[in-house]
């Protein structure tokens, strides 16, 4: 077995909720476009479907797609991409860190961002994030 393969086997595997709408075709497109590493952390193994995750065991920055839309809100913010495009994010804190929602896509994508990880502001993990999801057909924009 090569180096890699041992590393592969040794890698912790983070667990992270299917989401009700997981086999959404677009789900694994949106999962393959994520980065390998986001910020400056590597990619992790998952153990649910339309899922992947960013850390260590205990804190990582995980992302699931399929999740419910949210409602309208007045959290509601938009993050511009490289390319002048942007995607919009519902963003609720909560005592263990800060979830983002896509707001008017389909499908939904949520993004959690655990207190305690080194990521400067919560928002900064979606803007490479955001490139992957912004293919998700667009049903409605923050207003």
């Amino acid at each position: 077995m090569g180096a890699a393969g041992l590393t592969a086997a040794c890698a912790p595997t983070i667990s992270v909720d299917v989401a009700p709408d997981a086999t959404d075709p677009v789900c694994a497109s949106v999962v393959l476009d994520t980065p390998d590493e986001l910020l400056t952390f590597d990619r992790q193994a998952t153990s649910s479907q339309a899922t992947t995750a960013w850390g260590r065991s205990g804190a990582a920055i995980t992302l699931r797609c399929g999740v419910e839309p949210p409602g309208p809100s007045a959290q509601c913010v938009g993050v511009e991409n490289p390319d002048g495009s942007s995607v919009d994010w519902v963003a609720t804190q909560g005592d263990a860190g800060w979830t983002f929602v896509t707001y008017g896509r389909d499908p939904a994508v949520e993004v959690q961002v655990p207190n305690g990880l080194d990521v400067g502001q919560p928002t900064a993990p979606l803007v490479d994030l955001s490139a992957a999801v912004q293919d998700t057909p667009a049903t409605a924009g923050c207003s």
